[in-house]
């Protein structure tokens, strides 16, 4: 008994003539096989009751499916065999319920990012080197065509009046996507997947990232409701790193999240989550993330946490963190913990708000109180390199102090690089806060010649 087949589906004409004559291999990446698929999902578009695949299960639909695939193939004599056709079906079902080409790179868990360059040139992320793959679209069409799927489900657009965008797939990872005229050579887009099981920061301690002890000194920062900005370059695992961190808060606190794209995945059961919205059509209706951060103080926060700061919110967060709201985080773009600090009092002076550069930095270092750099080395691997601490003012300079360091050694005969933490010495003066809070930690820990593996 069909479910899917259109009662009044006609397919004498299925696949042309032209393609079918031609020896297919599912598996080759040739521009035979591209066609054969996108003229087949195009055919199955008109044969098939698109609204009786939301009450069918994947496995009923892929029977179903594969029987029309058979006869459409079977009318123009095409010769392939079991496996080859069952690869034929799966890649037509990623068409019609997922997003074509990428499904598979979607799906595999080795795979960190997607950067589509055009519709026959993508490139993926495997262990922090990029890597070219025979993935490829049929042409642009095909490739705006997904990318409109991507960006409609979460309700934004992408045309030539409204060339970029930043969305997210269903299972939270990130998107951007950009295409003509912008875009010289056709339309791209990168996906940065996110993972679905959430990164703790005992598997941060696994990779290598954080050793062990400074990760015990990062839940004591958490704990003890210190301030914290994590400061990183694109890509250095900010967002992970800050997810890592929010695990340490306490259940029966009330979070609030703010972020461009809703990414991060806190585990705790009371978190408010909230999203900014761009303009429409007629560029209206935005609102910012400075408009959000302003709202969440009226929400009864116990913590705020903003994905991160770009602009003037930097100012709202900093009065957030000045006002009852301690333990807030937040992520930066920066790559030294001083210019962390610098782009900060940027983003004040973006705000509007009419302040001396003395009263901007007495507000950040009256507002933070650790500043986390991380960063991606050379071969790929991402690491804590700094923790520091802003201990106040010193005339007009914000006086800072590290703690730990990640120290660089040189490369191993593979090219990757040989390093090791250690600590600079000094006392952190957060230590009476951390026991004040409960929570203590060994002394040695902070020993000049104490090298943490």
């Amino acid at each position: 008994m069909w479910q899917i087949r259109k009662a009044d589906a006609f397919d004498a004409n299925a696949v042309s003539s032209e393609t079918a004559k031609k020896t297919i291999d599912p598996h080759s990446g040739d521009t035979d096989y591209i066609d054969l698929k996108v003229e087949l999902h195009r055919r199955l578009i008109d044969l098939i009751n698109l609204s009786a695949l939301e009450t069918m299960t994947r496995p009923q639909i892929e029977t179903e499916i594969g029987e029309l695939v058979h006869e459409q193939l079977a009318q123009q004599k095409h010769a392939l065999n079991h496996d080859e056709r069952k690869q034929l079906v799966a890649d037509i079902l990623d068409e019609l319920l997922g997003l074509g080409p990428l499904e598979p790179l979607l799906q595999d868990n080795s795979i960190t990012d997607i950067l589509v360059n055009s519709a026959e040139v993508v490139f993926v992320e495997r262990k922090g080197v990029l890597e070219r793959v025979e993935t490829r679209f049929k042409d642009e069409k095909h490739l705006l065509r997904i990318i409109q799927k991507i960006v409609s489900a979460v309700g934004r657009r992408i045309d030539e009046s409204s060339p970029f965008v930043d969305a997210r797939l269903p299972d939270g990872s990130r998107v951007n996507a950009i295409v003509p005229p912008l875009a010289v050579d056709g339309s791209l887009l990168s996906i940065r997947k996110f993972a679905k099981i959430p990164i703790n920061m005992e598997k941060l301690s696994e990779l290598g990232s954080v050793p062990a002890q400074i990760a015990e000194v990062l839940k004591g920062i958490v704990k003890a409701r210190r301030n914290v900005l994590i400061s990183g370059g694109t890509g250095s695992g900010k967002t992970t790193l800050l997810n890592a961190m929010s695990a340490f808060i306490d259940e029966r606190e009330r979070i609030v999240t703010i972020e461009d794209s809703a990414e991060l995945q806190l585990q705790q059961s009371h978190v408010a989550r909230l999203e900014t919205r761009p303009p429409n059509i007629e560029g209206k209706g935005e609102v910012t993330q400075r408009d959000l951060v302003k709202n969440a103080l009226r929400m009864r926060p116990d913590r705020i946490i903003v994905g991160e700061v770009r602009a003037g919110e930097a100012f709202d967060m900093l009065q957030a963190m000045n006002t009852g709201h301690d333990g807030s985080m937040t992520t930066v773009h920066a790559n030294t913990p001083r210019d962390a600090l610098s782009r900060i009092e940027q983003m004040i002076g973006m705000s509007g708000i009419d302040i001396s550069a003395r009263s901007a930095r007495a507000q950040i270092a009256s507002a933070l109180n650790v500043v986390i750099q991380i960063g991606r080395l050379s071969d790929g691997r991402r690491r804590l390199l700094s923790v520091s601490e802003i201990v106040g003012m010193e005339g007009e300079t914000i006086t800072m102090q590290e703690i730990f360091r990640f120290r660089m050694q040189g490369r191993d005969e593979n090219n990757m690089v040989i390093g090791h933490f250690e600590a600079t010495g000094i006392r952190p003066k957060l230590l009476d806060e951390l026991a004040a809070h409960g929570v203590s930690l060994n002394s040695d820990l902070f020993r000049p010649d104490k090298r943490i593996e």
